[in-house]
């Protein structure tokens, strides 16, 4: 009689692991619609408030560089604790100022600590979990994210805007509840060996296996960006591109909910099947996602449009969800478990590069134009990734 396997959930180091991801991402997600909200408030225009996620993101992209030298250097308790601090408790000076250079400036402080708690998080799940089972860890990893997400992104702007933004900025200090499950975590993984560090995995097989490696990771960190693009760009904007509220949040809930129920069965899917062959479908499905809104956003505000901006969400939210899943497996996967710190920095850094662009880009095309014209580039951006990922395919060494 062969032996059960424990569930990935109750794997030693999985429980602290999720609880410090729900609780940071809590914080991050109650702030990710509501501080650009805050800065309209205070007067800022449609290209200011997306300037704020998008230095965000910027913030968040340059930290992940330096969090591999900074683990070396500080271990993972510290580098957790430190990320913590700089994701929550910037959430409270808020209250100080709705202008908006406060606003970046605390932007800056949150994408330090995202930075650090965003690669710690995804290296944690490799470091923890054997590859064959890694998507399913993935798949639990991402529910810790969505599920946050899918209940406070559409819940924060309602309640910034009915009962007061001090309420959300006193809940953003979510992130520093979960310092001791950081600490708990941090301690277990100082035990586990440190994979051996190289570029990629340059082994002695040689630079060719090397740079089939490299191609293999660059192609679902592409999708990645372009699939974060589109739904930064909805996180972002919802609560100011539509007129209804309830609108707004039926959109959020569409996106994030899809988006959590997508990560988690594409986790078993990805197992079984292999991620690569779900990348392109995906990014086709992300392009109707963003010409639905376009066309709900562009019509006016009857039940037709609302029904196409609310399909358009979800149909986003599937891709969002299921892509994070899919191309993060693929990215392990093609370069080879030496290399899993690597990748975990550079499929975090597309991710929240492309969260950011989505940020800055549509809101530029929106003052220039129209939020409807922003989507629709989206939509095309997707459908250009989707044939190229379609036609390189490129194979594992």
């Amino acid at each position: 009689m062969t032996e059960r396997k424990p569930s990935v959930w109750t794997l030693p180091g999985m429980p602290p692991l999720l609880l410090t991801t729900a609780l940071a991402f809590s914080g991050f997600s109650l702030l990710m619609p509501v501080a650009p909200l805050w800065a309209t408030m205070g007067g800022a225009d449609s290209f200011g408030s997306g300037l704020v996620n998008g230095l965000l993101m910027l913030s968040t992209v340059a930290t992940q560089m330096l969090v591999a030298p900074g683990l070396r250097l500080l271990g993972w308790s510290r580098m957790l604790v430190i990320g913590l601090l700089c994701l929550g408790l910037p959430s409270a000076v808020h209250l100080l100022s709705d202008q908006l250079p406060l606003i970046l400036a605390l932007a800056v402080v949150r994408g330090i600590g995202f930075g650090i708690i965003t690669v710690c998080g995804s290296s944690a799940v490799a470091a923890l979990v054997e590859p064959k089972r890694r998507g399913r860890a993935i798949g639990a990893y991402g529910l810790a994210i969505a599920v946050p997400q899918f209940v406070l992104i559409p819940a924060a702007p309602w309640l910034a805007e009915n009962v007061s933004p001090a309420v959300v900025f006193l809940l953003g200090l979510a992130p520093i509840v979960a310092l001791p499950f950081a600490v708990v975590l941090g301690r277990r993984l100082a035990t586990v060996p440190a994979p051996k560090t190289s570029p990629l995995d340059v082994a002695p097989q040689g630079s060719r296996i090397a740079a089939v490696r490299t191609r293999a990771v660059v192609m679902p960190i592409v999708a990645l960006l372009t699939i974060t693009c589109t739904g930064g760009a909805v996180l972002t904007f919802a609560p100011t591109m539509l007129t209804s509220t309830s609108t707004a949040v039926g959109a959020l809930l569409a996106l994030t909910g899809l988006g959590a129920l997508s990560r988690w069965i594409f986790g078993g899917i990805a197992d079984r099947f292999g991620a690569r062959r779900f990348i392109a479908p995906l990014l086709l499905v992300a392009a109707l996602g963003a010409g639905g809104v376009a066309w709900g956003v562009a019509s006016s505000a009857d039940a037709v449009a609302t029904t196409l901006l609310l399909a358009g969400a979800a149909f986003i939210g599937t891709a969002y969800g299921g892509l994070q899943n899919v191309t993060l497996v693929e990215a392990f996967a093609a370069a080879g478990d030496r290399a899993r710190n690597v990748v975990s920095v550079v499929w975090n850094a597309g991710f929240d590069l492309g969260t950011g662009l989505g940020s800055v880009v549509v809101g530029t095309i929106a003052t220039a134009s129209s939020f409807p014209a922003s989507f629709t580039v989206l939509a095309a951006v997707s459908v250009v990734v989707a044939v190229l990922v379609a036609a390189l395919r490129p194979r594992h060494p």
